[in-house]
């Protein structure tokens, strides 16, 4: 993609939030890329930070709401399908987000599959930006409204998927599911992990996640699925 072809005003038009410091706006669509390329100092990655928070927050509460008799467990694995990677990239995709970044050309050459964590990243410090510009109550209403529809089917809570795949595999033979890092990206502050489980005579399967553990559970989640142990409910 070109660096920024459309205008911010047509991206408030799609958002519905219109914002009163263009350059926040501006800042949370400029990639580290453009940055170095053309000597500004400026990214989204502090914005990100402070995005998934926002996001975090109004999704828990959320859920909290929404489910009143589901114990920890349940809502933390309903969280976790609705805050990651996947789906804030999603969400970013709907909006057409990835038509108002500022980025360097390096990063234009990349294929899709490759820049699904930049375009969650710039969800996510989408969110801070529209936070700082109007408050919580502005932010809550922009997630709601583009998450809403997978606020009421988010996937329904199983046991843990690590559980899960151990006890399979033990089906198959004696030796347990192995779990292998195979990618660490992103800053100190907020980390991304890539997870290779391997189960011998079974070809391995990954999983993104912000922690060594969600990673690894996205894996085992990854392989109970494509085996047909689990049912894909995404």
């Amino acid at each position: 993609m070109s660096a920024r072809t459309k205008p911010l005003a047509e991206l408030e038009k799609r958002i519905g939030v219109r914002f009163s410091d263009h350059d926040r706006l501006q800042r949370a669509l400029t990639h580290s890329s453009f940055r170095s390329s053309k000597g500004d100092g400026r990214s989204y990655e502090r914005l990100e930070f402070l995005g998934d928070r926002v996001l975090g927050l109004v999704v828990a509460d959320k859920l909290f709401e929404m489910f009143p008799n589901a114990d920890e467990g349940e809502l933390s694995l309903r969280l976790n399908s609705l805050v990651n990677a996947e789906t804030c990239a999603a969400v970013a995709d709907e909006i057409g987000l990835y038509e108002f970044v500022r980025q360097g050309g390096d990063l234009r050459k990349l294929a899709a599959s490759r820049t699904k964590s930049i375009r969650a990243d710039l969800m996510e410090s989408l969110i801070a930006a529209i936070y700082l510009n109007s408050g919580l109550d502005d932010a809550r209403a922009f997630i709601e409204s583009h998450w809403g529809e997978r606020l009421n089917k988010s996937v329904a809570a199983r046991r843990d998927p690590k559980t899960a795949l151990q006890e399979w595999a033990h089906q198959r033979g004696p030796e347990p599911p192995k779990y292998e890092v195979v990618d660490r990206s992103g800053p100190d502050h907020n980390p991304k992990f890539r997870i290779k489980v391997s189960i011998a005579g079974v070809d391995p399967s990954e999983g993104e996640g912000s922690s060594k553990r969600l990673a690894e559970q996205s894996a085992a989640t990854a392989m109970l699925i494509r085996e047909n142990v689990w049912k894909d409910e995404a």
